[in-house]
């Protein structure tokens, strides 16, 4: 596992069992479970993740440790793999394949909710916020809500165009703008607390996925990772403009997690070696001189980690989609991943996460990018 101490290279891996782990069903209670006042939690209660829910995220952009604090502990030697992609490329179902979850057992439900054909007719997204889960050998796997999600549009947008959610603090965003900085926080969220991020992307001629990795790497500046000492002494309320903060924060390099770039769904016609090939040379010069690759070898570019997975309906003779599945699963399971500054339990991982977030929210280069953008006159204001 790459834990705390980095990720060591892991022959045949046993496959992980799946600890579904089920929250109390007893009545929640002020924002975090723990208020008194009915007036007090009023406002909350909808944007609150359901019940059944161990949602880190809500769709009210705020961060709660409570539901899935119980099912961590003091070990350190943990792998977080996160995923982000747009809707419908099948993020949960390649989690769902890294818990070596087996649909063909009866009565069986996937860690992971996958889209139902109800929700696909009506072009609804199926994950809200962050849904997390955790395995017995201890793999952190985080589930996203998706990027670029036309679903996700629709629910924030109030009848004048502006964004129901403040993604920025106090910041009044149209709702476009604002769909897009949030875009932005989940993919500098998800590099600062993971080891491992799979960036998903249908077929080979979609790369929306690269530029928002691209800005990604841009703006992800000043975030620690989640086992800096100065962030584990910072208080939540600390945390406000960039100034106040990045002197106690100066004394770990910049962390980022590493990328696997997952193309799904891809057709027969995409899977020949001369376009797999073309495909992982592009994305090697795409991200030539980004934190996402080593950098260079003498002259040779060394390429980011990539997989591709056919269609479940292709009939490709190089590999079935189910083979590709598991390949991922092991590339993902081997993965020689970035090590965090210093080893961390699991249960001051996700403490520090939450601070983590508020950064990502008060982040100035992120405001900064947002009033360009809209000051180019690409979202109406």
């Amino acid at each position: 596992m790459a834990g705390s101490s980095g990720g060591s290279q892991m022959s045949s891996p046993a496959a992980p069992k799946i600890l579904l782990a089920k929250p109390s069903v007893s009545p929640i209670t002020g924002k975090f479970g723990r208020g008194n006042s009915d007036d007090d939690n009023a406002s909350h209660r909808s944007r609150l993740p359901p019940v059944s829910s161990l949602n880190m995220l809500s769709d009210s952009w705020d961060f709660h440790i409570d539901r899935f604090l119980p099912f961590l502990t003091e070990n350190t030697d943990f792998t977080v793999v996160g995923v982000i992609g747009p809707p419908g490329v099948g993020k949960s179902t390649i989690l769902n394949a890294i818990y070596a979850f087996d649909g063909s057992s009866p009565g069986m439900l996937p860690p992971f909710s996958v889209q139902s054909d109800e929700i696909k007719a009506a072009a609804k997204h199926c994950t809200i916020g962050i849904e997390p889960r955790v395995s017995a050998e201890r793999f952190i796997l985080l589930d996203v809500q998706p990027v670029f999600s036309p679903s996700i549009l629709a629910e924030i947008i109030r009848p004048d165009s502006s964004s129901s959610v403040p993604v920025l603090g106090s910041d009044s965003l149209s709702a476009e703008l604002a769909h897009e900085i949030m875009c932005i926080q989940l993919g500098v969220l998800l590099a600062s607390i993971c080891h491992v991020l799979l960036v998903v992307s249908e077929g080979v001629h979609e790369d929306n996925m690269w530029h928002l990795m691209s800005t990604v790497d841009l703006l992800k500046h000043a975030i620690p990772d989640p086992s800096s000492p100065a962030l584990s002494r910072l208080q939540i309320s600390e945390i406000g403009p960039e100034m106040e903060f990045k002197d106690k924060l100066s004394e770990g390099n910049e962390y980022m997690a590493t990328p696997i770039f997952v193309h799904s769904k891809l057709q027969d016609q995409d899977l020949s070696p001369k376009n797999i090939l073309q495909l992982r040379k592009a994305l090697a010069q795409y991200f030539e001189s980004s934190s996402f690759t080593a950098g260079r070898n003498g002259s040779e570019l060394v390429e980011p980690v990539s997989s591709v997975i056919p269609s479940k309906s292709s009939r490709n003779q190089h590999e079935s989609y189910q083979l590709a599945m598991w390949k991922l699963r092991d590339q993902v399971l081997s993965s020689k991943s970035t090590s965090f500054s210093r080893p961390v339990s699991e249960r001051e991982w996700l403490k520090n996460s939450a601070k983590i977030w508020e950064m990502v929210k008060n982040s100035p280069i992120i405001a900064e990018y947002s009033r360009a953008l809209q000051s180019s006159g690409m979202f109406r204001r």
